[in-house]
């Protein structure tokens, strides 16, 4: 008994890569993130990812602070690079802002319950 048919033909030789060209399939590098996270109890964070690098993190961190009367902080991250995070569910309100400045609402990306 010998399994000689199983050398003959490999069926995934010639498919090469099943994307093709496409290397960023599935890439999020040209999305805004607006996600919320759960803290403890009622307690509630909002995070801002993949703001594009000509703006500048520091004043519009500053701007959201005023505008929305809540706290926030700049974190670096080594996957996502600069990544802001407000105090309390900012969702709406930062996605309303952003739209209202000029960034593309087909770019912005919101997340969360």
């Amino acid at each position: 008994m010998s399994v000689q048919n199983l050398n003959s033909y490999d069926p995934f030789a010639d498919e090469g890569d099943p994307l093709g060209d496409a290397a960023d399939v599935g890439s999020t590098s040209d999305y805004i993130h607006i996600r919320i996270q759960q803290r403890n109890g009622r307690k509630t964070l909002t995070t801002l990812q993949g703001l594009p690098k000509q703006y500048d993190s520091k004043k519009l961190l500053k701007a959201f602070k005023k505008e929305f009367a809540c706290n926030g902080t700049l974190v670096d991250d080594e996957k996502m690079g600069q990544v802001i995070q407000l105090q309390g569910d900012q969702r709406a309100k930062i996605s309303n802002f952003l739209s209202e400045n000029g960034i593309e609402k087909s770019t912005i990306k919101v997340h969360g319950f």
